[in-house]
């Protein structure tokens, strides 16, 4: 299903909720008579309860769990539902949070933030088929002993990161760093939605100039900031003069670095432009978006909410795309980033997924 339609969805069933309680009852039921019993008042309805449970790195890693933790705040105030926040320190904590979720918080929706959750997920989905869960980052329709309680929120990040390496590549071909045409790329593990951020990066950045060399590594980490600047100082000092993080809190080591070395760094996920003009922009994927959708429908769709199992999300839905260009960045350059993005949207540029083999230098 795509995102678009699965939000007309949601709305459409809210107004449906909201013109239900505006009109209220069929006209054509009678009036109680003054000798008619009192009506019963209606028992109240029980809060719809959400848990979102956090990939390790925290909320505060600026990009994939303080998203998903603003979209569950987005939903509490536009839905009315309620919510609680369960941290994964390590992958340890993932199936004792999400069984936690059921059992002591009685949560009528789970949610898993990332694809290292998925196993998880799945095992506690078959054992609570009553809960509505989903998972971000990794399929529902695939998800291991194939739970039917399950919806998988996906992210087209290929095209964020085709967007971001098209504009990397078009500076760096108007100012060569050192002389060199060479941009960097910091993973955190090498996963699905890691190397789809990469494989557009490297496609977008040969449609500007196939002449530009693209490196990228992986740190084997979401969290330790000094593991993903080491790989970013190597790769500067070997003449990339963009790195592009896709690691989460360990990313913001990778922005440390760029701007320490006086080169540019983009951001991922969250816009992470607000740590200065060194960040030329960010690949955004706003799974707060997919979040707040997400609950609206579990909400409004009740035992439906299973059977579709899949949304994804893309730059045609807004979901995923670029945030904020450094000013250091020419008007024109601007400009030609934007139509490459309308081009993405309409269908005339399709990116692939796959990423190249990792390489240094």
């Amino acid at each position: 299903m795509k995102a678009r339609s699965f939000l007309l969805l949601v709305s459409a069933a809210l107004i449906a909720v909201v013109m239900l309680v505006v009109t209220g009852t069929s006209s054509a039921r009678p009036a109680a008579s003054a000798t008619s019993p009192a009506a019963t008042a209606a028992p109240a309805q029980a809060p719809f309860k959400v848990a979102l449970v956090t990939d390790i790195g925290g909320l505060d890693d600026r990009s994939f769990n303080f998203l998903a933790n603003k979209g569950l705040n987005d939903a509490k105030k536009r839905f009315g539902v309620q919510g609680r926040v369960y941290i994964s320190r390590s992958n340890a904590d993932y199936i004792p949070n999400l069984t936690n979720a059921i059992r002591q918080y009685k949560a009528n929706l789970v949610i898993g933030v990332g694809f290292l959750m998925a196993d998880s997920v799945a095992t506690v989905a078959k054992a609570f088929p009553a809960t509505k869960f989903a998972i971000i980052d990794n399929s529902g329709v695939k998800q291991k002993g194939n739970p039917t309680n399950i919806r998988g929120l996906l992210f087209k990040e290929q095209e964020a990161g085709y967007l971001v390496g098209y504009l990397a590549a078009r500076q760096i071909t108007a100012k060569p760093f050192g002389g060199n045409l060479m941009l960097g790329a910091v993973g955190g593990l090498k996963i699905p939605p890691v190397d789809r951020f990469i494989a557009g990066y490297y496609a977008g950045a040969r449609k500007a100039n196939p002449k530009v060399k693209v490196v990228h590594a992986y740190s084997q980490d979401f969290v330790d900031q000094a593991k993903c600047k080491e790989q970013a100082l190597n790769m500067i000092a070997n003449g990339a003069g963009v790195v592009f993080q896709v690691a989460g809190q360990c990313g913001l080591g990778v922005l440390s670095a760029a701007r320490e070395r006086n080169v540019f760094g983009i951001g991922v996920d969250a816009d992470q432009g607000y740590l200065g003009q060194h960040v030329m922009t960010s690949a955004t994927k706003k799974v707060d978006i997919a979040v707040l959708g997400t609950v609206g429908a579990a909400k409004a769709a009740g035992a439906r909410f299973g059977t579709n199992r899949d949304v994804i999300f893309g730059v045609k839905s807004g979901a995923v795309g670029y945030g904020k260009i450094s000013n250091r960045i020419s008007p024109a350059l601007k400009a030609a980033v934007e139509s490459i993005r309308k081009q993405i949207s309409s269908g005339k540029i399709v990116v692939r997924a796959q990423a190249p083999p990792a390489t240094t230098g």
